[in-house]
């Protein structure tokens, strides 16, 4: 029998210790890496190519949505499923529009992560219940739409990093990321950094972001 090959991705070792002692309960399931951060999530997959990547979202350096980003630049039929606190709309709007094929909540049952990764080698999509909930369709406000890339951004803005942190964590200019941040302003009609904050509260963006 041909074992699916997993890397698991998070910050937190007791975490990733826990789901790999559940993913070898499965003779189907190998579990071939657990790594801590991003960076180095970016080049195991180079080197070992995984079939699915269990990705945290909020990690220190390089963040989970610039690591799937990344990875799916260099191996574009890579399956990226993002595991993850956070239940925002934005969150998981962004995580998707970016390139991951799965979208759990750390809260799940254990039996779902492996549900999740034979959906996505079938080609699906898979969102646990929670995060197809938040995503329920929303009545427009009639804003101009944020592009993924400035998605990403007001994330980053959100949890309080300066334009030079964000521009470190996404690997792009200073000048990038302020130019974003202006964009992002003008297509939310507003105008000061603690109007982005407000905003990110109101929206979700900020819940949750005690790190597990």
């Amino acid at each position: 029998m041909t074992c699916t090959r997993v890397m698991i991705v998070d910050d937190h070792a007791m975490v990733a210790e826990g789901i790999e002692a559940i993913l070898e309960t499965y003779d189907d399931l190998d579990v071939i890496a657990t790594v801590s951060n991003g960076r180095d999530a970016i080049e195991q997959a180079d080197h070992l190519e995984p079939d699915v990547i269990l990705l945290d979202l909020n990690m220190p350096g390089v963040t989970g949505l610039s690591a799937t980003e990344m990875i799916l630049e260099r191996q574009p039929d890579m399956r990226i499923i993002i595991l993850s606190m956070h239940d925002s709309p934005e969150y998981i709007s962004t995580a998707l529009s970016h390139g991951a094929k799965g979208y759990i909540l750390k809260d799940v049952p254990t039996e779902e992560i492996k549900t999740a990764i034979d959906c996505v080698l079938k080609g699906e999509q898979y969102l646990c219940t929670g995060a197809k909930a938040s995503l329920k369709p929303t009545i427009s406000d009639g804003r101009e739409p944020l592009t993924s890339r400035e998605q990403t951004i007001l994330l980053e803005l959100a949890q309080g990093k300066s334009n030079r942190e964000v521009a470190e964590s996404l690997q792009i200019s200073v000048h990038t990321v302020e130019t974003h941040r202006k964009n992002i302003k003008r297509k939310l009609g507003i105008n000061s950094t603690a109007g982005l904050t407000r905003y990110a509260l109101e929206h979700g963006v900020l819940q949750g972001t005690g790190r597990l």
